[in-house]
Order: structure tokens, then C-alpha cells, then sequence
């Protein structure tokens, strides 16, 4: 049995066969928002693309039961990943290589979820493998009260990427953990409180950054992330306001646009609207305003052409910092 996963213009394709390529059906998944509505789908077996070839086998799995998997999950495991789950009936990994997993039961998918964007040049890269062979034969850990220089030319590499005047690299445990660090940061330097950002964020799931996530499935009902204010995601695919020359990638909402060239109306109402948070919603000076370059949990939503530009303009002028929470 083989299964391939992928995504085209904000719709999660799953497609299901048997071996051989030859496929039978396929389930389209048009996304909305944290959560799918799932549309039962025929297709001609030619209509559908056939699985690459592949030339790596998987060990076969000898581990526990599926039921006793699930059973653990739900007694030993962090509740949060039962409320979050995107599958009526979880996926079992096994083990993955390159742009392939397999699951307990031998069947390989094709993983466009790469680990939630974390997982860059593929499962066990072969260089990946030998670089964190080699170094874990030498060192696994020490301190920055030392001077190691791994860390070191790890850390001027890293910051040779960054535009100027960007140049200093602080190393954390998690993104929650980096937000965190950002937002005191921000709020020290600049002196003021109130942070900035999207509906549909997710910024982490700390006390302090779970005010930052704007996304109910990662809220609870305690006091958090005080001084967090969201305003609306210029999202020109589900958004009130979009055409299909709003984004700088390929894949465009399907809406008519009848924008001037270079002239952009979308982008002015969401702009309006971050003007309006800015107005009524937060004092004259911020501390900051956080968004991810390309919204993830939220459901890969793209920015209209030139929003973040203009809206670290305003943030500015009213003093706060602006910061790019990239994965």
C-alpha cells in the first residue's frame, strides 16, 4: 500500500493505492484554518501522480502494539498532543530517510510536514548523520562560561546570513523559550509593555508566549502572556479582502483582482486594520510586534505584497521592536 501526501494552493491532497503505483482513490483537504474539512474525491487512477521510486528499505518494525501506543498516549503523554492531533486515526512512524517515512506497518509516505518545518534537508541526511557522529564522539555539551570552538564558528557562521545590523546569536532549548527571551528583551530595551500580533499566530506555549499564540486549541483558561494583543492576519486567501496577485509566490487565492499594476487594496485594508489596533487597542508606545514571516499553525498563510514592510514602519514610529519569529 502506498500513500502520498502533498499540498497545492492550500488544499492537503492524500492519496491512497496499493502496491505497484497503481492508485485507486484520493481524499481532498482544503485547509481552514487550524483544522481541514475533509471532501470525499474519485479519481481516474491516471489522473493521479505515482510515488518516485525509492531504493531504501526500512527495518521492520518488532516494537509494541498500535493499541498499546495509543493506550500510553493518552495515561503517560502530555495531554496536549491528543487535542491538537490532525487525525481521527494517528499515524505510527517507524522511521524516515530523505523525504520519506515509513510507518509500523512498511508503508511509505512522501513528508511535505517535514517535523512542523523543522526538519530542512530531510530524515537522516547521510552528511547530517556523519557531522553529528563525529561530534558527539569529541563532545556533547558544555557551557558558554567556556570558550568551545564549535560553538564559536557555529555562531559567526550563523550570523554572517543575517542583514546588518543584526550580528548577535543567542542559543536557546526552543522557540518558546527564544520568544520568551525576545519579548523581555524588547520590553527592556525599549521601555514600554504592550506586544503586537496575529490572529492564527502560534508563537509557543509558555505562560508568557501562550499571550503571543493566538490559536484556541493552544489556549487554557488561566491568566497569561499579559500586555499581548492580536489584531487581523492579512490573510488574502481566507481573509476578507484578496486577489490572485496579492502574494509574491506562485500559489494564489483564486479570487478576481482588479488592483492597477503595483497598486495593491488588499494590503491597505489589512493595514487599516493594524492602524485601528494600533488606535484604540495598545497605548501611544509599544514594546513590540511579533509575526511569523509565513504564518505556519495557522494554516501557511502568505502576506500580501509589502504588508510586514509597512507595518514595521508603524510599529516603529511608535517605538517598538519588530521581530520575525522564523522556524
Amino acid at each position: 500500500m502506498l500513500k502520498v501526501v502533498s499540498c497545492v494552493s492550500g488544499r492537503w491532497a492524500v492519496f491512497t493505492g496499493l502496491p505497484g503505483n497503481r492508485l485507486l482513490s484520493a481524499k481532498i483537504l482544503r485547509a481552514s484554518g487550524p483544522s481541514c474539512q475533509k471532501l470525499g474525491l474519485r479519481c481516474a487512477p491516471s489522473e493521479i501522480p505515482q510515488m518516485p521510486s525509492c531504493n531504501f528499505s526500512p527495518e521492520e518494525y518488532k516494537g509494541m502494539s498500535k493499541a498499546r501506543m495509543i493506550e500510553i498516549r493518552k495515561q503517560n503523554c502530555n495531554p496536549m498532543t491528543m487535542k491538537v492531533t490532525y487525525y481521527k486515526k494517528p499515524v505510527f512512524i517507524h522511521q524516515g530517510y530523505m523525504q520519506y517515512l515509513w510507518d509500523v506497518d512498511g508503508t511509505r509516505y512522501l513528508d511535505m510536514f517535514a517535523g512542523v518545518a523543522t526538519v530542512g534537508v530531510g530524515h537522516c541526511h547521510p552528511k547530517v548523520n556523519a557531522a553529528a557522529e563525529k561530534q558527539l564522539k569529541k563532545l556533547w555539551h558544555t557551557t558558554l562560561i567556556y570558550v568551545y570552538p564549535t560553538l564559536h564558528e557555529y555562531c559567526e557562521k550563523l550570523a554572517s546570513y543575517f542583514p546588518d545590523p543584526l550580528q548577535v546569536v543567542f542559543l536557546t532549548n526552543s522557540g518558546s523559550e527564544a520568544n520568551e527571551l525576545a519579548m523581555f528583551m524588547a520590553r527592556l530595551y525599549t521601555g514600554n509593555f504592550d506586544i503586537i500580533t496575529f490572529r492564527g499566530s502560534y508563537h509557543g506555549g509558555s505562560p508568557m508566549t501562550m499571550g503571543l499564540t493566538s490559536n484556541a486549541a493552544y489556549k487554557y483558561p488561566v491568566a497569561n502572556g499579559l500586555g499581548c494583543t492580536n489584531t487581523m492576519c492579512p490573510d488574502v486567501f481566507r481573509g476578507p479582502w484578496g486577489g490572485k496577485h496579492c502574494r509574491d509566490s506562485p500559489v494564489q487565492t483564486t479570487r478576481e483582482c482588479s488592483c492597477a499594476q503595483g497598486h495593491c487594496e488588499a494590503n491597505e485594508q489589512y493595514i487599516k486594520q493594524l492602524k485601528e489596533t494600533l488606535a484604540t487597542s495598545v497605548p501611544p508606545r509599544i514594546a513590540a510586534f511579533f509575526a511569523e514571516p509565513i504564518q505556519g499553525v495557522g494554516g501557511a498563510v502568505q502576506y500580501p505584497k509589502n504588508y510586514l514592510k509597512e507595518a514595521y514602519k508603524l510599529v516603529r514610529e511608535r517605538g517598538g521592536i519588530c521581530i520575525a519569529d522564523e522556524v
